[in-house]
């Protein structure tokens, strides 16, 4: 301990909102570290426990100890203020080994008649395509393993075979921790995984993403104090303390830049300082400076006691100082794989030296290009790097000896503060000892509300369109259907617009379909490791949507019910103002369900727009139940147009005492409607004869009820309709929570 005190190279000082230091990080070089010298790793679970209790006795002796490797002249370093004592420092590696891993794909070609030679049985060519043939290697706690190659070489299948990515029906081979299986359950809690891609809210802080994934992966025993301060402490490790309050932004808002974005995905993922880590291309699409500060952050992280593994596409000279360990990929097969350092020698060997002011990663890839292109390909390569690896074993294995078993080291693990996502110190049973999700479920969907509602007021101009849509419909239907009157027409008018009104419910329903798409990917690798639950965020968002709903709903009724002249008063308005409301509802939660099963967004509105229309053909508006054929009967009762639009009919047509064509208005919707009025009266008079009835001008011919009964609504009344309204919104968000639960395994097949 003593050769670590007051060894500090210039260094920045970062404080705590109540000024304790939390550690001193120097930001004065970026220069590779030597790896030839004892390490000392502290975990930032470890740093969060110390602070803690350096906050609370403030007579704690202080005593600064390295987070990286030892400092020299050119080294950059993290430096801690703590009072852990010496027993926590003490390291129980970890060591992952895969071998024999071998994946391949059946390419299914089109029907091609003229070739009769190797077809399936429907006259279809199927080719088998391995994209990994039997690679093996082994990477240790505090190392960098990158895995290199061209396009199509097999490095992201590599690292999605050993994040469990690949169905295990289809991946050969073993992948061991300290020499025992790596379950699948164990793995979701002791590793992460990072995308290409940056999956992230754009109008979230970089603070609020950090801190919403703490939220999410950090149990409920951990206090808010202590997530907030392990956030901190994160951003600072990350090098983002500059863009801790800058929204991430997209294509029409301006946030953080590439490399900082690349950063953020880093850090939601190791938030609960994980095992292992996995990366599919960290540094694609950066800058070389960004790209250094990526693997920079990344070897900070390994050296803190874990276990790096990434694919990357072509580093630079001053990253490749900075790995570990390195994998050559060549169409699935493996061309070299060790230290860095052993390459000059691998390919003198070889007799391809690599010549002394050249970039040895270049010169291989480019050397692996050119056998690829070649007639042997390269197999000669393959078959040299076996023999290769087959003389080096031995020294190998000696040198890396590992007598500690997984209990033994997750045990040890524990202690120091590692992997805070609800593990437990009983151990006994490693996969039973983790909790599967770190917080309960009522929890989950109280941080997904608060993070959609965030989200949601800083675009304000989403709910702002919706509404102008709605009110723009209510107001034409309202200017259009103006006090209708209780004549025969006006009934025919009254049928139009609930129609319209019903139907533009759903289809403003529409906006939903982009909302999740938007989320998919996020929802999809925040539950790849079981941040929440997937009930919970199907409850969540149904949750979250009904004050917008409710808001909605009364602002088209409002504008429609006493401008058309609809009736039924208060009460009348009431049950119309809760159909609009169930419709909504229930149209919401059906276009939800389809954006969890259409992954397009354009094919996703082509879809709904179209079952809506065929909705609204078999409503009964158009066709009437009792005139509907039998064959498509079944459509009719499938219809959510239907329910709503029977139910205000009802709430209209209700009153037996409302008349609604009398006596020679019923002349008003044929040819006689032309005739005088006169003519009409002579005609009644005629009509009354033969049926021995008094039919007069003022006699009531149909009530509302009679309308009722010519539209064939007769056997649900209007609160039953609106209950399966409402029932019909809750089946498709049940839906919903089964088509994630399918589609977002998130695993190759």
């Amino acid at each position: 301990m003593s050769g670590l005190l007051g060894k500090l190279s210039p260094a920045k000082r970062v404080t705590s909102n109540n000024d304790l230091p939390l550690f001193y990080v120097n930001q004065t070089s970026m220069e590779p570290q030597r790896r030839d010298t004892p390490r000392v790793s502290v975990t930032f679970a470890e740093l969060l426990m110390n602070v803690e209790d350096a906050r609370n006795d403030q007579s704690t002796t202080r005593r600064t100890l390295e987070m990286a490797s030892p400092i020299t002249s050119s080294t950059s370093s993290f430096d801690t203020w703590t009072s852990a004592p010496a027993s926590s420092l003490s390291s129980s590696p970890f060591v992952l080994s895969f071998k024999d891993l071998t994946y391949s794909v059946k390419n299914q070609k089109r029907f091609n008649p003229l070739a009769c030679y190797g077809k399936s049985r429907n006259g279809s060519s199927v080719n088998t395509k391995i994209l990994l043939n039997s690679i093996s290697g082994e990477a240790h706690e505090g190392e960098m393993m990158a895995v290199l190659g061209a396009s199509g070489s097999g490095k992201s299948t590599l690292i999605d075979a050993l994040a469990n990515r690949i169905a295990k029906d289809s991946l050969k081979g073993s992948i061991t921790l300290n020499g025992e299986v790596l379950e699948s359950r164990l793995q979701k809690v002791i590793s992460a995984y990072v995308m290409q891609d940056d999956l992230l809210f754009p109008m979230l802080t970089v603070e609020e993403t950090l801190m919403f994934s703490a939220e999410f992966r950090l149990p409920r025993s951990l206090s808010k104090k202590k997530k907030k301060a392990r956030v901190q402490a994160l951003i600072d490790q990350l090098g983002l303390r500059n863009a801790a309050k800058t929204v991430i932004g997209d294509e029409g808002h301006r946030g953080v830049s590439g490399g900082e974005r690349r950063r953020v995905s880093i850090g939601i993922d190791i938030i609960h300082d994980p095992i292992i880590l996995f990366l599919d291309e960290p540094t694609s699409g950066l800058d070389s400076t960004s790209a250094y500060m990526v693997i920079k952050v990344l070897q900070r992280i390994a050296q803190s006691g874990s276990i790096v593994i990434m694919s990357i596409h072509q580093p630079s000279y001053r990253i490749m100082g900075l790995l570990d360990k390195l994998i050559f990929l060549s169409r699935g097969n493996t061309v070299y794989s060790g230290s860095p350092t052993h390459l000059p020698q691998f390919f003198s060997e070889f007799e391809h030296p690599i010549p002394e002011n050249e970039n040895k990663t270049e010169f291989a890839l480019d050397l692996i290009r050119e056998l690829e292109n070649s007639a042997e390909g390269t197999k000669t390569l393959v078959e040299f790097h076996k023999q290769w690896r087959a003389k080096q074993a031995p020294s190998y294995n000696n040198n890396r000896n590992n007598n500690v078993t997984l209990k033994e080291a997750i045990t040890a693990s524990i202690s120091r503060g590692k992997l805070v996502s609800g593990a437990t110190n009983n151990t006994s049973n490693l996969t039973t000892s983790f909790q599967t999700f770190a917080n309960p479920f009522w929890i989950e969907m109280i941080v997904i509300g608060k993070r959609a509602i965030l989200n949601s007021r800083r675009q304000p101009e989403l709910l702002a369109m919706r509404l102008g849509a709605v009110m723009v419909t209510g107001i034409i239907l309202a200017t259009m259907f103006t006090n209708l009157d209780n004549s025969p027409k006006g009934v025919q008018e009254r049928l139009g617009f609930f129609a319209f009104a019903m139907s533009t419910t759903f289809y403003t329903c529409a906006e939903a379909i982009p909302v999740f798409l938007q989320e998919r990917y996020i929802f999809m690798r925040e539950t790849a490791y079981n941040a929440y639950r997937r009930s919970s965020y199907v409850l969540s968002q149904s949750i979250i949507s009904i004050p917008a709903l409710i808001f909605l709903s009364a602002s088209f009724a409002a504008t429609t019910f006493w401008a058309v002249g609809l009736a039924g008063g208060s009460s009348g308005f009431l049950f119309f103002y809760l159909t609009i409301l169930a419709s909504f509802w229930a149209g919401s939660s059906f276009v939800t369900f389809l954006s969890g099963v259409v992954s397009n967004v354009m094919l996703g509105f082509t879809v709904v727009v179209a079952i809506l229309a065929y909705f609204l053909l078999f409503s009964g508006f158009f066709i009437s139940r009792d005139r509907i054929p039998l064959y498509w009967i079944w459509f009719h009762y499938l219809s959510l147009v239907k329910y709503p639009y029977e139910g205000v009919l009802q709430n209209e047509f209700e009153d037996p005492t409302k008349c609604f064509v009398r006596g020679v208005q019923i002349f008003d919707n044929s040819p006689l409607g032309q005739v005088p009025e006169a003519m009409k009266l002579t005609l009644l008079k005629s009509m009354s004869g033969v049926l021995g009835i008094n039919v007069t001008a003022e006699t009531c011919v149909t009530t509302g009820i009679d309308i009722l009964k010519q539209q064939g609504i007769t056997d649900i009344s209007k609160w039953n309709c609106l209950w399966i309204t409402v029932a019909w919104g809750f089946f498709f968000r049940v839906l919903f929570y089964f088509a994630l639960l399918i589609g977002s395994k998130n695993k190759r097949r």
